[in-house]
């Protein structure tokens, strides 16, 4: 009853706000009351927003802000939805940013510099670039979600990120409606993690990324999943194609489609502890995997941690964790944001007082 009457009030709230907007505007910005939330993350939890809105351009967007002002603990920015968590209802006005298009700005010889819309999937631009031989996104193929979350988690896979062929964005400021463009300095950029994520989080909505391709790349082949592959397969001059295909078998063998059994892929960052404490560790569990980052740093893999743990494959009402991959959330159908939090805390406390070692989410958690 209380949930309910909150999510009223808050509603209330935001159509007030929102009020001479929605009557003289509503083609323009057709805002939505009670939109279920489960077509719109990848977890598929059964969440609903009090306010809804879709903007399909830069300039939509600006035109909203400036004249709503909407505030920022009554707003959260959606994209794809594949690394968020839905804990339950949200009380205020969900953005979600459906901004699309594809424009080269800039080719050479041996380079093109290509402008994104943050709505476009990621995984197909990925698929586009690999068509049109531009390379140093291959690595990241099938990462799911849309290409504005791209530069706020810097994401990464088989030993390629983001940031590498990352240029600049843009963004529009929550507060003023203004349009700021952020080069890579100016986006912090560090392990899955950006400015964005910090003292920027809740104050931007990236409209658009520009990346910087090769038309003569150099592969990154080191990672042992995809070489141990190349071998396999008797691929001794691999092209980009070649590369992307392996990861998308790759991941496809290790991940569950979120079209079949709800997930947001990797739950959790994996943890980087100084060496001293893994050469600690890696005396008492000797198979424990790590990859060394510099002289004093060793990042640890959360799946193996999770696995030694004996939670692979367990179940915790509707939810669990996936069979083949200790690192991923599963929704087996009807699981709610409580029982994904209540297992992730339980995750989090079996590795804690087995390894001494804090698991942080990967996963954006929106209560």
């Amino acid at each position: 009853m209380r949930t309910t009457q909150n999510r009223k009030k808050a509603e209330s709230k935001i159509k007030n706000s929102f009020s001479s907007l929605m009557t003289q505007s509503t083609a323009e910005f057709p805002i939505h009351s009670e939109v279920n939330l489960a077509s719109y993350n990848t977890l598929h939890i059964e969440a609903k927003a009090a306010s809804f809105l879709s903007v399909t351009s830069q300039e939509q967007l600006v035109s909203f802000i400036e004249k709503s002002k909407p505030g920022y603990s009554d707003l959260f920015v959606l994209g794809g939805g594949s690394n968020v968590l839905f804990a339950g209802d949200y009380n205020g006005l969900i953005l979600h940013v459906a901004i699309m298009g594809r424009e080269v700005l800039e080719e050479t010889e041996g380079h093109i510099v290509l402008q994104v819309g943050a709505g476009e999937n990621w995984h197909e631009t990925v698929r586009y670039c690999v068509e049109q031989g531009w390379g140093g996104i291959e690595n990241l193929s099938l990462i799911p979600g849309t290409v504005g979350a791209a530069p706020i988690q810097n994401i990464g896979a088989y030993g390629v990120e983001l940031e590498e062929v990352f240029q600049s964005l843009e963004a529009v400021e929550l507060s003023s409606g203004k349009v700021k463009t952020f080069y890579k300095k100016d986006c912090r950029f560090g392990y899955r993690d950006s400015i964005f994520k910090n003292e920027l989080k809740g104050k931007y909505v990236v409209t658009q990324v520009t990346l910087r391709l090769s038309k003569k790349p150099e592969l990154n082949t080191s990672y042992g999943a995809v070489s141990k592959e190349l071998e396999k397969r008797n691929i001794d001059n691999p092209t980009i194609r070649d590369l992307s295909e392996i990861i998308i078998d790759i991941r496809n063998s290790k991940l569950p489609n979120p079209d079949d059994l709800g997930n947001a892929g990797s739950f959790f960052k994996n943890p980087i502890v100084s060496g001293q404490k893994y050469e600690y560790l890696k005396r008492e569990y000797p198979s424990m995997p790590g990859y060394e980052l510099n002289e004093i740093e060793t990042k640890i893999p959360a799946g193996w941690l999770i696995e030694e743990a004996g939670l692979k494959g367990m179940k915790y009402g509707n939810a669990g964790t996936y069979k083949q991959q200790a690192l991923v959330i599963v929704n087996h159908g009807g699981a709610t944001g409580k029982e994904i939090m209540e297992l992730s805390n339980k995750i989090r406390t079996t590795v804690k007082n087995k390894f001494g070692i804090e698991l942080v989410p990967e996963v954006n958690i929106v209560d």
